[in-house]
């Protein structure tokens, strides 16, 4: 008899790639007739273009439970402001803030970053992205918008962000030359990265994701100490020598009080664009074990791939170039990772207001 006992033991052992574990307590609404079931599934993260996976897996996995239905399957999806760290306040309009770090540099962090936000947004996400690189800005050449200049709104004193592939995108590379390197002492870009924050119109975001520049100095900390951040994701290579970095990264979030929403191992592995070979050119394992060792989740393990640097060089990331490539399914699947973890960490409280 098909009922909700039988969907949800049906569901149950059906083991998500993105939260995990069964589908059974993502069901919101269920309704059938001798011919079909109709079947609603909600979820905590954006899934516009997920849906359409969730359909021919539940399908497949729900035969026997249908007895020869059709199954007619909606999936709706809602995003949630999380708590942020010590006694800050969410910025107003953006439920959540994503810091992607990463204890050193070459570690394509930039290049994570950008795929992530662009990834959240395909799948139906309001997605801001901040690069917060103020002395090696990289997103306008990455997004294509480099030589364009952010409109200014004189009444305000603000700035529009700039739309890219479906991501509002603020840079220091979009107010200077991109050729002027930027000398400026520590104070001076920790009060750059405010200004960009607090001073840029974000329209509402589900989340902005910040592009952090490597290391642990004062950009990471002040954005640790004065910035509401939701989350970090920690970007690394499986190589010893980037591991070593990328745990002091970890370390500091979880010394501010920061959730660590897990790590993403980039350039795990080489793929040969003539033959096709895979090679583990900077080693196997190294963020899986980290991840292990600290108890945080593995978001996600992401080919070295030529095409990946052409494309973001050309100012359309994989995720835009190719979104329904094998490639551009790492990003989806470690972005969707991330904004499951996410909506786990603990929602955000808000203050009791009466009116009397």
């Amino acid at each position: 008899m098909l009922d909700r006992t039988a969907l949800q033991t049906a569901l149950a052992g059906i083991a998500d790639p993105v939260m995990g574990h069964g589908l059974a307590d993502c069901i919101s609404d269920y309704t059938f007739d001798e011919h079909s079931a109709r079947l609603r599934l909600s979820l905590p993260f954006p899934a516009a273009r997920y849906a359409g996976e969730l359909q021919q897996r539940l399908h497949d996995a729900l035969a026997g439970a249908l007895d020869g239905r059709n199954l007619e399957l909606t999936v709706d999806w809602a995003v949630a402001p999380q708590a942020v760290q010590g006694s800050l306040k969410p910025v107003p309009g953006i439920k959540n803030i994503i810091a992607v770090a990463s204890g050193k540099g070459g570690v394509g962090k930039s290049t994570v970053s950008a795929n992530l936000a662009l990834a959240l947004a395909a799948d139906g996400a309001a997605v801001g992205l901040l690069d917060a690189d103020i002395y090696g800005p990289s997103q306008p050449r990455m997004l294509g918008v480099e030589g364009r200049q952010p409109e200014l709104l004189e009444a305000e004193k603000k700035m529009l962000p700039v739309a890219a592939h479906g991501v509002h995108m603020m840079s220091i590379g979009l107010l200077v030359d991109a050729e002027q390197p930027t000398i400026w002492r520590g104070p001076m870009v920790t009060q750059a990265l405010q200004q960009l924050l607090a001073e840029t119109r974000w329209p509402a975001l589900d989340y902005l994701i910040i592009d952090l520049p490597p290391g642990t100095g004062d950009t990471q900390l002040s954005l640790a100490q004065r910035i509401p951040v939701s989350g970090a994701v920690i970007v690394t290579t499986p190589q010893d020598i980037a591991l070593l970095d990328a745990r002091k990264g970890l370390k500091m979030f979880e010394k501010v009080g920061v959730t660590v929403l897990g790590i993403v191992e980039n350039m795990s592995t080489h793929v040969c664009s003539n033959c096709g070979h895979v090679d583990e050119i900077f080693g196997t394992g190294g963020g899986a074990a980290m991840a292990e060792q600290y108890q945080v989740p593995l978001l996600g393990q992401l080919p070295l791939h030529r095409s990946i640097r052409e494309q973001a060089d050309s100012g359309a990331p994989t995720v835009a170039a190719e979104p329904d490539g094998e490639l551009a399914a790492a990003y989806f699947h470690a972005a969707r990772c991330a904004a499951w973890q996410l909506s786990q960490a603990g929602a955000a409280e808000f203050p009791e207001i009466v009116v009397e």
